[in-house]
């Protein structure tokens, strides 16, 4: 008998919006994450093919000499760049996109109750087109600026520069089958995790 389908859900949102504490209240539920930033940090090092397109694409600096990425080099590179940042997301997107593809077959064989993509770049990757829904995490702009300055110790104006290069809440709404407003307590935002959860894994 073949493996029941598992559910995914694909879960964004702006910098300091609190995806990675949703993603960790849906993990103490049961579900599994497939953190795709984390993954793609781990490709850009560990994956022969990828490693060398970027050293192709950006050059020998794009790597320390103990093989790790350079991530201040290649962060400079792309930042004021958009075309940079286009062919370097171009090189990375295609292998975490596969990446979780393996992860959801691995996901079905182990039955789990659900499976998470967390992504910044969701709908920028086409990785919203591989998930059931999508669930935008959203707090108001003076809120999560103010969490990154307290989290990254960064001026505010550098946290301004890095929402410009987001897509805007409103258009991340309108995309989203669900939106999570995290605006009050962690228990708040727990109950509202247990209920899409509920909604999420009935059968």
């Amino acid at each position: 008998m073949a493996a029941l389908k598992v559910p995914t859900l694909g879960v964004t949102g702006g910098i300091g919006s609190g995806k990675s504490t949703v993603c960790r209240l849906f993990e103490a539920l049961g579900a599994r994450v497939f953190y795709a930033d984390h993954e793609a940090k781990r490709l850009m090092t560990e994956d022969p093919a990828l490693r060398q397109a970027i050293l192709d694409a950006f050059g020998p600096e794009s790597y320390q000499p103990n093989g790790q990425l350079n991530r201040a080099y290649l962060a400079e590179r792309v930042f004021d760049d958009p075309n940079a940042l286009r062919r370097l997301n171009a090189l990375v997107h295609p292998h975490v996109l596969h990446a979780f593809q393996e992860a959801r077959k691995q996901a079905t064989r182990a039955q789990v109750p659900l499976l998470i993509l967390e992504a910044a770049l969701l709908f920028e990757s086409g990785a919203d087109r591989l998930v059931d829904h999508v669930l935008v995490v959203d707090a108001p702009e003076a809120e999560r600026i103010r969490r990154v300055v307290a989290r990254d110790g960064i001026p505010p104006e550098k946290v301004r520069a890095r929402m410009q290069h987001q897509l805007p809440p409103e258009i991340l709404r309108a995309r989203a089958d669900f939106v999570l407003e995290n605006t009050g307590s962690l228990e708040q935002l727990r109950q509202q995790v247990e209920a899409l959860y509920r909604h999420l894994t009935m059968t």
